[in-house]
């Protein structure tokens, strides 16, 4: 259906131009010059200002309905912070010793007076003082306090209220006067005409604040600012529109209880002749210099025109620029009879020209996009192996740009890995050489790439054609990955879990056969040494857990305070049974007013239980752990102490390299190595640090230096 409406307007077209009968022959090859110039620079002077004045109309008005929301914006808040400050001075008149002497004293006529004097700020027009729900005092504008007061219930300290027979919404605040619950002093403030002018010279746009229970009840028919204020409320946050009838940018934003009810419309208005003036003033300037380039750019048409010699200057021009390649340049055909034809005649060739330039170019696009949109990389080399094309992925995996590869040896760009002998494939076993042979070969090798970081790939290479071969390159360097961390994982499993696991099973076989003749203390003994393999076992698997998920980038930190006195009764909580076994004691000693740490309380709890098991592990039996933090700057700083000998490798901080070992030096038999190594890395993604040292009273510590939570 669309081209046979396509075809219809271009027959369309071609028979009104055909029908216009223009002889071309009748003028100079110049004034049609001039003639065509003319009409192409009017039609894009024109078609340009047309549409950038439309656009700078849309800017403008775009601009226009943002300040407009933004004034309103910025008054909604400015009512958030009246509120806070009517809470503010609430509590400051509430907690004044003279109101409380003036009611424990039943003096309510001088309450009255006492109350004009102090409920007298911007924030304040009226108050009201309330004891066992009875009005006992009021100041200032005559309000509905009862309907108040059942308002500040439903709504807390903060309210905003709508009462029936006042004009205006309120903001109000209450509070305890005295701490005493059944005395309540409340203070409001109505959104009136003085709060608009406040806000209006706030914001500096005027501000219109409307009841939004008059407005239902009073509003008739539905003109415009019904239907703002309407979609203000659908919305839920806001609504903008330009009124051209009354010459207006207006914003509405509804103002709502915490109960969730509409309380009042807070609307602001901006002028649209500001915004119309500074559009009017571009678009004229626009359109003078307009004018000028199209008076500039006419005048150099006609001077160029005249310039031109005649028909045959132009066809050897243009036969010229076509034996060059240009092929946009047209063969004009007017002129004699046998320029005429020798014009045709070329264009007819030009054409065909054309026509094929573009369908090679069509298939070189074609096959351009298949290329960059397979996943795998691909290169292509000549006889000798030197690369001459290479597709964007191909690049990205070899780390290189593509016009720094072309022209290079192949084995120079992907710098494939040496055998044990020194020798590289591209010498003994390269898969471009086979494939020669073979029609085809397939070859896995590792790329040392300019990174550093080997990579695992696959390349396969096909038969030349036209001396030219194609390899594919697929990268498998994180398929490799995950196996060699699925192979680790299984042999540390099976070499760490062996011991703990025959130790319960002996145990278990013991308390099998002789649970009839075993003493209490003797059934004690095996039972706790199951709950000690138990435990051993537990922290294991958590740490083998732990260290996977650290090194394929899983573990995610959670920022927020946590109180690090709740983080060490957790990891006490967690080891304590390993301190009782060894009968060791755990002495704590945290400041009281120790700020909260910036961290995730769940991992930090992991590293304390680490540092209190390897604490426990390497420390004598009967002895002390010692847990203490300070406060430096803005970081805390904590420790864990054990009277154990230490470790000669204490120093050079190797005892967090993961899968380290004390060699030797273990009081029980080791773990995985992986503890340390957990403890520094969750630390490092807190934006912390740990070291060790050996302190002056000869015991081993492990600093946790942390930033403290932001005030």
């Amino acid at each position: 259906m669309i081209d046979r409406f396509f075809s219809y307007v271009v027959d369309r077209i071609q028979q009104f131009i055909d029908g216009l009968q223009i002889d071309t022959s009748r003028a100079s090859l110049g004034v049609w010059i001039a003639v065509i110039n003319v009409a192409i620079v009017l039609l894009l002077v024109g078609g340009i200002s047309i549409s950038a004045i439309g656009s700078l109309r849309d800017l403008a008005d775009q601009q226009g309905k943002s300040r407009v929301q933004l004034a309103g914006a910025m008054a909604r808040e400015d009512i958030r912070r009246f509120s806070e400050d009517a809470l503010r001075d609430a509590k400051s008149v509430a907690d004044r010793q003279t109101l409380q002497r003036l009611l424990a004293d039943r003096r309510s006529t001088t309450i009255g007076p006492y109350l004009r004097r102090s409920c007298n700020s911007e924030t304040i027009a009226s108050c009201a003082v309330f004891e066992g729900g009875r009005l006992v005092a009021q100041a200032g504008v005559q309000l509905p306090w009862d309907l108040i007061a059942t308002t500040a219930a439903e709504q807390g300290e903060r309210f905003m209220a709508t009462p029936t027979g006042s004009q205006y919404a309120l903001l109000g605040a209450s509070a305890q006067i005295g701490g005493a619950t059944e005395r309540r002093l409340y203070v409001a403030r109505p959104l009136d005409p003085k709060m608009a002018q406040i806000l209006t010279d706030r914001v500096g746009t005027q501000v219109r604040l409307i009841n939004y229970r008059l407005f239902n009840e009073e509003r008739k028919g539905d003109d415009d600012f019904t239907r703002l204020h309407s979609a203000g409320l659908s919305d839920g946050s806001s609504a903008v529109v330009r009124l051209d009838e009354l010459d207006l940018y207006a914003a509405s934003f509804p103002i709502f209880a915490v109960s969730g009810e509409a309380i009042a419309f807070l609307e602001a208005r901006l002028p649209s002749s500001d915004i119309d003036a500074s559009v009017g003033g571009l678009a004229k300037r626009l359109l003078v210099t307009a004018l000028i380039l199209a008076a500039l750019a006419v005048l150099a048409g006609i001077v160029l025109g005249r310039q031109v010699t005649g028909p045959v200057t132009t066809l050897t021009d243009a036969v010229e620029k076509l034996g060059q390649g240009d092929f946009s340049t047209s063969i004009p055909v007017g002129g004699t009879r046998e320029v005429g034809k020798l014009g045709r005649t070329i264009e007819d060739m030009r054409n065909n020209l054309i026509e094929l330039t573009g369908t090679l170019r069509r298939r070189e696009a074609e096959a351009q996009a298949v290329l960059d949109g397979i996943v795998e990389g691909v290169y292509a080399v000549d006889k000798s192996r030197v690369i001459r094309y290479l597709n964007p992925q191909a690049a990205q995996l070899l780390g290189v740009q593509a016009h720094e590869a072309i022209g290079r040896f192949c084995g120079d760009v992907l710098k494939p890995c040496r055998d044990s002998n020194g020798m590289r494939p591209c010498d003994t076993d390269c898969p471009i050489l086979r494939a020669r042979h073979e029609g085809s070969s397939q070859a896995t090798e590792r790329l040392q790439l300019s990174d550093g970081a080997p990579r695992t790939t696959i390349i396969t290479s096909s038969g030349p054609v036209d001396e030219l071969q194609v390899q594919v390159i697929r990268d498998e360097t994180e398929l490799e990955g995950v196996r060699r961390a699925r192979d680790s994982v299984l042999v540390n499993i099976s070499h760490e879990f062996r011991t703990p696991l025959a130790a319960q099973l002996a145990s278990i076989e013991l308390l099998r056969d002789g649970f009839d003749t075993m003493t209490t203390d003797q059934q004690k003994e095996l039972v706790l040494s199951l709950e000690r393999g138990a435990l051993r076992l537990t922290r294991l698997i958590d740490n083998l857990l732990e260290s996977v998920r650290i090194e394929s980038g899983q573990l995610s930190i959670r920022h927020q305070p946590v109180a690090l006195a709740e983080v060490v009764e957790d990891s006490e909580a967690l080891v304590g049974a390993l301190l009782t076994q060894r009968r060791q004691r755990l002495e704590v000693n945290l400041p009281e007013d120790l700020p909260n740490i910036d961290g995730d309380g769940p991992r930090l709890t992991q590293v304390f239980v680490n540092l209190l098991a390897n604490a426990s592990k390497f420390a004598p039996e009967d002895s002390i752990v010692r847990i203490g933090a300070e406060q430096a700057g803005e970081f805390v700083t904590s420790w864990v102490e054990d009277e154990g000998p230490g470790v000669p490798e204490i120093e050079g901080n190797s005892i967090f390299d993961r899968f380290y070992r004390s060699g030797g030096q273990e009081p029980e038999p080791g773990g995985l190595g992986l503890g340390l190594w957990i403890v520094k890395s969750i630390v490092e993604r807190h934006g912390g640090t740990i070291a060790t040292r050996r302190t002056a009273e000869g015991r081993t510590r492990f600093e946790v230096k942390l930033r403290q939570t932001a005030e």
